[in-house]
């Protein structure tokens, strides 16, 4: 009965005197403070500088020159150029068709008979008069003599100079049935062949010239303010005036590219776009790839220089036109700022920042004014 009561004590005693040891040797927590943990963020030292404004834009390739070859004679087609077809490449002054002549050279011959005629009777009728002059100069002949001879004279002159003009005239004509190009280019489309007979003043053909190429660039109004144009200035632009323009495209798995000028705006506006319509000149040097008619191009305009402006990413941009500045005690401040435009991706800014501030460019989504950070600078 004693053992029973005596061994639940000894335990409980024990165990009681372990917890006392092991309170008494615990080792005591002091409270610390907790180090605050600031959010890192990538800055960007700005440093004003002279930047060259583009203004993009794209188009298609068109002709400078594009005309339809129309004969100046009617007849028979005896002769076609190989070149006179779709596509076909020629120079100017080159021989494209031939009419049949034959026609026109009987009434060359025959003008030309004429004014052999007029010639000899001009020639007798000044003889006449001027031997009935020296006639009247000694009374031997009357005055309605001379007159007449006078009249027969200026007759004979008249007759001459008609048939000098039928004359010239029928030469034309022959040269006429040779049809040649009036410049260097390509045939868009050909509409005769050998042995048709074909009218004076009727198309058969459409040609276009290939040293010159054109490309209308639509351009916002608000984005003309960027470029060296007289905003009332329509029509051709005086050479010193002219930007110039780079256009390229991926062609045949290379990108190739063409320099050239803004030789004209267009008068109009379009109605349905808003957008005024500028025209770049393009030669076609033989040298370098040509520039295909129907091409589609981006075109990159050179625009103005503008002086001491900033650029930044656009996510350095916060909302009322507002940027986030680290301050000397890595506090960050609001600094409203005048951006000049938005230029791909990045935003030029040209009032509200000095050289050397310290510019947030990491897209917080919570941002308050005088929140300390830890700064790191963005190396790209």
């Amino acid at each position: 009965m004693m053992r029973t009561l005596i061994v639940p004590f000894v335990i409980v005693l024990l165990f009681s005197f372990g917890a006392m040891t092991l309170m008494a040797t615990a080792p005591v927590l002091e409270p610390t403070a907790r180090e605050p943990v600031y959010a890192t963020v990538r800055i960007k030292e700005v440093t004003p500088e002279a930047v060259q404004l583009k203004v993009h834009s794209q188009g298609t390739v068109m002709p400078s020159t594009e005309s339809q070859l129309i004969p100046e004679v009617s007849g028979r087609i005896t002769w076609m150029s190989p070149n006179l077809v779709a596509g076909g490449y020629f120079k100017a002054g080159d021989l494209l068709a031939r009419v049949d002549d034959q026609d026109y050279r009987n009434t060359r011959d025959r003008a030309k008979a004429t004014l052999g005629r007029a010639e000899a009777e001009q020639q007798h009728a000044r003889f006449e008069y001027k031997r009935l002059q020296s006639l009247a100069e000694r009374k031997l002949t009357s005055r309605s003599q001379l007159e007449n001879a006078l009249r027969a004279l200026r007759v004979a002159e008249a007759s001459l100079q008609d048939a000098r003009v039928n004359y010239e005239q029928a030469l034309q004509n022959v040269e006429r049935t040779e049809i040649k190009a009036p410049f260097t280019g390509l045939v868009r489309m050909e509409n005769v062949d050998i042995g048709q007979f074909i009218s004076r003043g009727a198309a058969i053909a459409t040609l276009y010239a290939s040293d010159l190429v054109e490309v209308r660039l639509p351009i916002a109004d608000r984005q003309l303010a960027f470029l060296n144009l007289p905003a009332t200035l329509r029509g051709e632009l005086p050479e010193a005036l002219q930007p110039s323009v780079s256009l390229s495209t991926e062609y045949a798995g290379q990108k190739l590219t063409w320099q050239g000028k803004i030789v004209r705006t267009e008068a109009e506006i379009d109605i349905s776009s808003r957008m005024v319509q500028l025209v770049a000149r393009v030669p076609n040097d033989p040298q370098n790839a040509p520039l295909s008619v129907g091409l589609f191009v981006e075109a990159e305009i050179e625009g103005l220089s503008a002086e001491n402006i900033v650029v930044l990413p656009r996510s350095a941009m916060r909302n009322n036109n507002q940027v986030l500045v680290v301050d000397e005690e890595n506090k960050l401040r609001f600094r409203p700022i005048e951006p000049l435009r938005l230029y791909q991706d990045d935003v030029l800014i040209k009032d509200g920042l000095l050289s050397g501030d310290r510019v947030c460019i990491s897209p917080l989504q919570t941002a308050v004014d005088g929140m300390i950070v830890n700064p790191v600078v963005d190396e790209a």
